[in-house]
């Protein structure tokens, strides 16, 4: 793991967390926060963001190489980002557009690991 987090990964887990509110909110519970299983899947994919060997470079993880996700927890962020996408538009409009961006970048072979 970098020890300084990139800007592009700053703003992949920004865009996780309101994706994830807007879900829990309409699915959970009406509060400021996440509820227990949206946090645990906010945290599940900040500490795979924060492993993602691409780092500045990387794809949106739907167009990645490398599917870090387990198969529960890609099941469960699939379906937040599904209901959630859309919305993301009207909420947070400048996120929603630098994630359209962001996937429009091409997935790299996967980096060589530093000895």
């Amino acid at each position: 793991m970098q020890e300084e987090t990139s800007k592009r990964i700053k703003r992949e887990i920004k865009t996780v967390k309101a994706m994830l509110t807007i879900y829990c909110k309409h699915h959970h519970t009406s509060g400021a926060q996440l509820c227990e299983e949206c946090a645990s899947i906010y945290e599940y994919a900040v500490a795979r963001l924060h492993r993602c060997p691409f780092q500045t470079l990387k794809p949106t993880c739907g167009k990645c190489l490398i599917h870090c996700y387990n198969k529960d927890m890609q099941q469960k962020i699939r379906a937040v980002m599904r209901y959630s996408g859309p919305r993301l538009l009207l909420v947070h409009p400048i996120l929603a557009l630098y994630h359209i961006l962001d996937s429009r970048i091409q997935p790299q072979q996967r980096p060589k690991k530093k000895s």
